[in-house]
């Protein structure tokens, strides 16, 4: 693996190194600091490792962060597509972490992870088990179970779970002829969470056509290969701990039972609410990393 480091151009982060980690798959990005144990930290959509900004302060005295932009988003590779979708699959992202993690000398590690995020990290504890520790995620459920058990108030919230998967360049042309306004009319009741200086390189990074491309790829593998992959595994079930949070004025809890849920997918579940939304890490980063600590502790 070739690593390289690249001047920070942001205050975002600060006393992390700014690197970018070629995989076999894809150039990623990669924000890192902090000192203890590896703790990989996965974003969601529309966002990049930004999202973290908030919480790294408050766990790097205790772990040492690793928080990426998956491949398709922020400043990560976009690599071409394919009729399946495999190149924006659960698996292919997991893998780049795995090499990832690799890279920067992390055989075993925690994940944290949000949203999409969540989900490369699902498939990353099944395909590599044996590296990751415990996976936390946040304001999820398996995405599986979530197609399957549909609702018309699931329907309504999460809209662009069926907008986003629709034939190229459908939703890709109807984003790309106003990105700020798709990006910030979905956020309209969250925008106060998101300060100008990060506001800005999520706009930056989301107004590239490659990027709006990509993560509709990611969501017509979730709905395809994905659910294939998970198909394939039968009953197989994570063996790692799984701490799985949501937000008490989000969706998820609203319209599906979580723990249920990822009891289908996992041997070893707890969770609860959290008092916020969907953007936990940005609304309530304490909360996260209280959690987040009292939950990976301080061995790896």
């Amino acid at each position: 693996m070739v690593l390289t480091e690249r001047p920070a151009t942001d205050n975002l982060f600060s006393g992390f190194r700014l690197l970018d980690v070629q995989t076999s798959g894809a150039r990623i990005r990669v924000r890192a600091g902090g000192e203890g144990p590896p703790l990989l930290l996965l974003h969601g959509y529309p966002q990049t490792h930004i999202m973290w900004r908030r919480v790294a302060p408050l766990l790097a005295e205790r772990y040492t962060l690793i928080c990426p932009d998956l491949r398709g988003y922020g400043d990560s590779d976009k690599p071409p597509t394919a009729p399946d979708h495999a190149p924006y699959s659960k698996r292919a992202m997991a893998q780049d972490m795995s090499e990832v993690m690799s890279a920067l000398g992390h055989e075993r590690f925690f994940v944290g992870s949000h949203d999409r995020g969540a989900r490369v990290a699902h498939r990353l504890a099944l395909d590599h088990g044996e590296r990751v520790l415990k996976l936390a995620t946040l304001d999820i459920a398996p995405t599986r179970e979530m197609y399957r058990n549909t609702t018309d108030a699931f329907a309504r919230g999460y809209w662009h779970w069926f907008f986003l998967i629709q034939p190229a360049p459908m939703p890709e042309r109807m984003i790309e002829s106003d990105p700020d306004f798709y990006w910030t009319s979905r956020r309209a009741s969250d925008m106060r969470l998101f300060e100008p200086e990060a506001l800005a390189e999520y706009l930056r990074c989301f107004r590239d056509p490659a990027m709006i491309h990509a993560s509709c790829e990611d969501y017509r593998a979730a709905a395809t290969i994905d659910i294939a992959h998970d198909d394939a595994d039968g009953g197989r079930k994570l063996a790692c701990p799984l701490l799985a949070l949501w937000g008490e004025r989000g969706i998820i809890g609203k319209c599906f039972d979580p723990l249920a849920l990822w009891r289908e997918r996992a041997q070893d579940v707890h969770g609860h609410a959290l008092p916020g939304g969907h953007y936990l890490a940005e609304e309530v980063p304490d909360l996260v990393a209280a959690e987040f600590k009292a939950f990976f502790g301080e061995t790896a």
